[in-house]
């Protein structure tokens, strides 16, 4: 029988150190947003529009934003009560089963490992543009490299690099909502527009051109895009005031993503017809973010939004990496794994997990012998999914702990952070991630992605049971 694993053990020396505690809000919101800013924004929101129309992405992504908000809420409650690096497996360890636990870090790990090969794939295809010669593959090296130096140095710098990156990235969302504004009020001039265009194109064709079921069928797209803000909770484990900075990063960060998700999503459907809005034959590169900077008379707006989107795809991966090595550390710490990946440097760092998850990124190697687009849906199709699988598991933890709390004979007023409306909160976003993830079955484009990581659930489970349900 292992000892049990008390939270927050700082003592608990993992093989050689505890991980180090070394972020402040500062760092856990820019986290939070780098990780959700990335190819859900910049590539995805396009597709969301073209799909289901104007009012349609408008309403998915304010839907999305609920939903995320409803399982962030739930995770700051356990965070905060129990702040550990690879969280979501230790609370499903403990509220809902050992075995549950376990498959949830490893889809955590797989959730990140499948987006690094996204990130790298769709950042490479970009530089393509710029240097026409230079193979696909090489700039997939070269940025695999850079992020894995930046996790591979410490925790600081980690935190630091993240929270510029991800600034990049804040900034020009911002810039491109005000002078998107400026476009619709007919301050700037807009091409194709001799008045201000207004709103007008927002319902040009009915409200929901398509009819209501792209709103669930774009779904995963739009809780991909969100995905990322629950990064808060692994970072945890590694951030100082656990208690203060962890709801203050949370509350930051889910407002920040609405008003950044759904300007974006209005200024888009405001300017562009939104059939133009979408991935087009020119594959990756055509984010609805250039067209709009073009049209705008900005010289150089292909070239600032590709650097643009290579920064945000890289600071995505950056914190890929992190959370992805922090699982492994996790799983080897609960002696799920072999005591090597547990292994820290003397920085605090869990050098072989990272090593380890940096193979995940391979997937992205094979994009210039096979069809890129084909692999990037199917890749964003499996982070996606789960991802949702890991929201539901935090739900219901936290639902879990909640009764358990309450048969202990504590009140919510004693947790240092309650989430709000229990039990509906939970629900909620049990239901809707449930919802989210059946609907990926109704995509032929993402049904093999879907039976793959049905496959790898069933995978998990079963090893489980096989070797360490014993020793437990």
């Amino acid at each position: 029988m292992q000892p049990s694993h008390t939270p927050n053990d700082a003592s608990h020396q993992g093989n050689s150190a505890p991980l180090k505690r070394a972020m402040s809000t500062r760092h856990l919101v820019m986290i939070s947003l780098g990780g959700a800013i990335g190819t859900g924004l910049f590539l995805g929101s396009g597709e969301v529009i073209a799909q289901t129309g104007p009012v349609g992405a408008i309403f998915s992504y304010l839907l999305g934003g609920l939903i995320a908000y409803a399982v962030m809420l739930c995770l700051g409650e356990l965070a905060v009560h129990m702040p550990e690096s690879g969280s979501f497996g230790s609370y499903a360890q403990k509220f809902i089963g050992p075995g549950t636990g376990y498959t949830i870090t490893w889809l955590y790990w797989l959730t990140w490992t499948a987006t690094l090969g996204t990130e790298f794939t769709a950042a490479a295809l970009l530089m393509q543009e710029w240097f026409p010669q230079i193979s696909v593959w090489i700039w997939t090296i070269a940025f695999a490299a850079i992020v894995f130096g930046l996790n591979m140095t410490s925790t600081k710098l980690f935190a630091e690099s993240e929270f510029w990156l991800s600034l990049v990235k804040v900034v020009t969302v911002i810039v491109f909502i005000i002078l998107g504004l400026l476009a619709i009020f007919g301050i700037l001039s807009f091409q194709g527009h001799s008045s201000a265009p207004l709103f007008s194109n927002l319902t040009a064709q009915g409200w929901f051109p398509q009819g209501l079921f792209p709103i669930f069928a774009t779904m995963l797209i739009v809780n991909f895009a969100f995905s990322g803000t629950e990064l808060i909770g692994v970072a945890a484990g590694e951030t100082e005031d656990p208690a203060k900075n962890v709801p203050k990063a949370i509350n930051a960060a889910i407002w920040r993503l609405l008003i950044f998700f759904v300007g974006t999503i209005v200024v888009i459907s405001a300017l562009l017809p939104h059939q133009m809005a979408g991935l087009n034959a020119e594959g990756v590169s055509s984010s609805p973010f250039v067209t709009v900077f073009t049209y705008i008379g900005i010289p150089y707006s292909e070239d600032i939004i590709r650097f643009v989107i290579i920064t945000a795809l890289l600071s995505a991966a950056n914190s890929g990496l992190y959370a992805a090595s922090r699982m492994m550390w996790s799983l080897s710490d609960k002696k799920q794994l072999p005591a090597v990946f547990s292994t820290v440097n003397h920085r605090g760092i869990p050098f072989v997990a990272i090593i380890v998850t940096m193979f995940g990124a391979l997937p992205g190697l094979l994009s210039e012998q096979f069809a890129p687009e084909t692999i990037f849906k199917n890749l964003l199709g499996i982070a996606a999914f789960t991802m949702v699988i890991v929201w539901m598991s935090i739900c219901l933890s936290q639902f879990n702990f909640r009764r358990q709390w309450y048969k202990a004979g504590h009140t919510a007023k004693e947790l240092g952070f309650a989430a709000p409306l229990f039990p509906i909160v939970p629900i909620l976003g049990f239901v809707f991630c449930l919802i989210t993830g059946i609907s990926m079955a109704t995509d032929p484009e993402m049904l093999p992605g879907f039976i793959g990581c049905l496959i790898f659930i069933a995978g998990c489970y079963l090893s489980y049971y096989i070797f360490y349900r014993k020793q437990n």
